[in-house]
């Protein structure tokens, strides 16, 4: 471990840095965070004030959420790209998933028919969601050694280990199961592979066989009794017929539909929306988006799409702009880390997708969401004020050479 710290980092710096600053990246994400500690508030405060619990218990858990977000953001933006890279932090890093990721088959505490979360004390910890930003990370650093010795990187002998962990952390994500955080993890991989510049008939056979295997691995699960298939066949059913079954598994889609058509344009007010008081399960978090559409309208939730897509699309063109592999895989990674779950999401409050208990980025309650969204965003930041000093120190479009100590 002292390795992985032996590098200095350049707090004294952290200041200097901000001039720096990308603010079309800490806009977005400063005001969508905001706009989530107020939603999870609106959303939860009335149903706690039933259940005789504390109307403000969510609000100041998602405060200190946001609060940690934003520490992160400022600690990822600041410290050496390099220590991200070594040896030892991807070693580690990958040991420690694996443990979390066995751990919380045995002992992961079940919500929503998924046993995916830890307990340690006060927080729970959710490693599907961990899993997200070690891919961006880990495989961003072996495809870009890949290609800094001229090679396509599944051509190469070096692919086979990366892709085994990847397999295998798949595969344990899909037996918990948590078939949103496998398709998440899946496309973000997917995604990589394809920016990585190989030959597109791996990344097409890649699109075809992840999804077809991962339902063949989930119904021979099934079948053999090491997953319970009762819960993600009632999601299915929902799905496909969300009033015939209004009074038990579609009452989350018919409610969802309701609060969207309360909403209209301008909505009902913040704070005023009905199908939070017991009519549509977890409003804070799976479903905190029909909530936001009830009480803000189309106006509203457009507004968050907005201010989503901005983030997104600057992530994607920090990538673009650089021309570091390494720095531009992060970048895409991330940006379809963020399309994909709010596709989801989006998705299944619509009733486009089967529910999957995907969450909204930085909107939903939730700490490990948070904490993994956050510090990808940091990252990002990171790459940005690199590019940010170059540009303005020489005056060139394009920054950050391959191979670049910082």
């Amino acid at each position: 471990m002292k390795k992985i710290f032996a590098h200095r980092l350049p707090f004294k710096a952290a200041w200097h840095n901000m001039r720096y600053w990308d603010y079309y990246l800490v806009v977005p994400y400063l005001v969508l965070c905001l706009t989530g500690i107020v939603m999870v508030y609106s959303s939860s405060a009335g149903i706690e004030m039933q259940n005789g619990g504390s109307p403000t218990g969510y609000l100041i858990k998602q405060t200190i959420y946001a609060l940690m977000g934003v520490t992160c953001v400022f600690f990822f933006a600041n410290i050496p790209m390099r220590l991200l890279r070594t040896r030892p932090f991807l070693k580690y890093s990958t040991f420690i998933m694996f443990f979390l990721l066995v751990i919380v088959l045995v002992i992961g505490r079940a919500v929503n028919g998924a046993k995916g979360w830890l307990s340690l004390g006060p927080i729970s910890l959710q490693p599907a969601e961990f899993c997200k930003l070690y891919f961006i990370l880990y495989l961003s650093d072996r495809m870009a050694r890949a290609r800094q010795r001229g090679t396509h990187f599944l051509e190469t002998s070096a692919a086979i280990g990366p892709l085994a962990f990847a397999g295998i952390f798949l595969l344990l994500i899909l037996i918990q199961p948590d078939t949103g955080g496998f398709a998440i993890n899946a496309a973000i991989i997917i995604v990589m592979l394809l920016a990585c510049d190989i030959k597109w008939g791996y990344g097409i056979g890649a699109i075809v066989a992840v999804p077809t295997i991962g339902y063949f691995l989930l119904e021979k699960a099934v079948e053999s009794g090491m997953v319970h298939g009762g819960y993600r066949a009632q999601r299915f059913i929902a799905f496909m017929n969300p009033f015939g079954n209004a009074s038990g598994s579609g009452s989350q889609l018919v409610n969802s539909y309701y609060a969207i058509s309360n909403g209209g344009v301008f909505g009902v007010g913040l704070g005023n929306s009905i199908q939070k008081m017991g009519y549509l399960p977890e409003p804070n978090t799976d479903f905190i988006m029909a909530i936001a559409s009830e009480e803000l309208g189309l106006v509203g939730v457009t507004v968050i799409l907005g201010l989503l897509l901005c983030l997104i699309c600057r992530i994607i063109l920090v990538g673009v702009r650089s021309r570091s592999l390494y720095h531009t895989l992060i970048c895409y990674g991330t940006a379809t880390f963020m399309m994909v779950e709010t596709f989801f999401n989006i998705g299944g409050v619509l009733g486009l997708l089967p529910i999957t208990g995907v969450t909204f980025p930085f909107i939903s309650y939730g700490g490990s969401s948070m904490l993994v969204l956050s510090s990808a965003v940091g990252i990002i930041m990171n790459i940005s004020i690199r590019q940010n000093e170059e540009r303005l120190q020489m005056g060139h479009p394009f920054v950050q050479a391959e191979g670049s100590g910082r």
